[in-house]
């Protein structure tokens, strides 16, 4: 394998709800989930059973023909928006679903792009441009033009940026990647005034912020605003590959035959594997769940010495600390039996499966409050 990973110091070949097992046999409580794609953990019965049942019956068509489970997952996503004019365009990934919606936005006729600093949209050179981390960026310029990144939040900013030229601003609910960063209540809702009054498409990348990981189905339905384009991946196949752009409004463009396409996306299997996860999230109404442990995680964790803030949604929380030893303190908790990530030094970043319990949750305090004792200044 290539290098770009390094040398991963731990091997899993099996799961279990939010318990995985490495190749020595040793057990870890996996509060990553595959960095917030598992929602449903490993192994889930739900997913085996609707995957098992679609590889058996039909396993992958051309996008020359449709088939049922594409038909009712862009269906469900349709209800989920709350909006019958949605269309749903199925992919691969979240790189592809935000390719697509750079894509799209040309057929506004402008080409002027705004998006934040420290946000994450994919590593292919499209969403590469669109992110605003320069040290994923800058090894590979030159880059697409006329992109503008401005800070996040900050809503004097993009008034300055945006212009009858820009064809759309993306940004996500949440920022995951540059450490779980909650924008101040009201800013997307002002994103959406300024968007309409320039005529520039909204866009807002909920490919980590999707699928119930925020207590909301997308992540930004507490302001009660509309985007114009809504992409998605991770936690939307339960652990299976495939993205989703979805416009919505009659002011979205959409393509035309022949304008874009994929092999694989939205195929059958996938398809109905993440038509299972949304089912038995809304059945067993883990919406709910995740917004009361995000009330018990932020309460216990924002007691724990060392611990300068949680910040997030839902089941996606950022665990600021009071110095830069994120880093030795995410290895800690592997050696401890917990998996989690450090995007920076100085932020923890869990996203534990959406059917995660409580038990679970207060062994993983119980835990980070003890490596916090060894490594930080707790």
């Amino acid at each position: 394998m290539q290098g770009n990973y390094g040398e991963p110091k731990i091997t899993l070949k099996s799961g279990k709800g939010v318990i995985v097992t490495d190749t020595s046999g040793k057990k870890y409580l996996d509060f990553l989930g595959g960095i917030a794609t598992n929602v449903l953990g490993h192994a889930h019965p739900v997913i085996v059973r609707a995957v098992s049942k679609q590889i058996a019956t039909l396993g992958h068509v051309s996008n020359f023909y449709s088939h049922p489970s594409g038909i009712a997952l862009a269906a469900k996503l349709q209800e989920l928006t709350g909006n019958n004019t949605s269309r749903v365009f199925f992919c691969n990934s979240g790189a592809e679903a935000n390719e697509a919606a750079l894509k799209l936005s040309r057929k506004t006729g402008r080409s002027k792009i705004v998006a934040t600093i420290g946000s994450f949209h994919g590593r292919t050179m499209g969403a590469l441009s669109l992110t605003g981390q320069p040290s994923k960026r800058n090894p590979f310029k030159p880059l697409l033009k006329n992109i503008k990144h401005v800070a996040f939040g900050d809503i004097a900013q993009m008034r300055k940026a945006v212009s009858k030229k820009t064809a759309m601003v993306i940004v996500e609910p949440i920022m995951g990647e540059a450490g779980v960063i909650v924008p101040p209540f009201g800013y997307l809702k002002e994103l959406r005034d300024i968007c309409n009054q320039h005529g520039a498409l909204l866009v807002f990348d909920c490919v980590q912020t999707g699928i119930g990981r925020t207590g909301t189905w997308f992540g930004y339905e507490e302001e009660k605003i509309r985007p114009d384009v809504i992409t998605l991946a991770k936690g939307l196949g339960g652990g299976l590959p495939v993205g989703a752009m979805i416009t919505l409004g009659s002011n979205s463009p959409q393509f035309a035959p022949g304008e874009h396409g994929t092999t694989f996306g939205g195929n059958p299997v996938a398809a109905a594997a993440g038509l299972a996860a949304i089912e038995f999230i809304t059945k067993n109404r883990l919406l709910v769940s995740a917004k009361s442990f995000e009330k018990r995680l932020k309460i216990k964790l924002g007691a724990v010495r060392g611990v300068t803030e949680v910040r997030g949604r839902g089941l996606l929380l950022g665990i600021a600390l009071d110095g830069a030893y994120a880093k030795d303190l995410s290895e800690k908790l592997a050696s401890r039996g917990v998996l989690v990530n450090a995007p920076n030094e100085e932020t923890i970043r869990i996203a534990p499966a959406l059917t995660v319990t409580k038990v679970q949750i207060d062994r993983f305090i119980a835990i980070f409050t003890e490596c916090m004792q060894e490594v930080g200044r707790g």
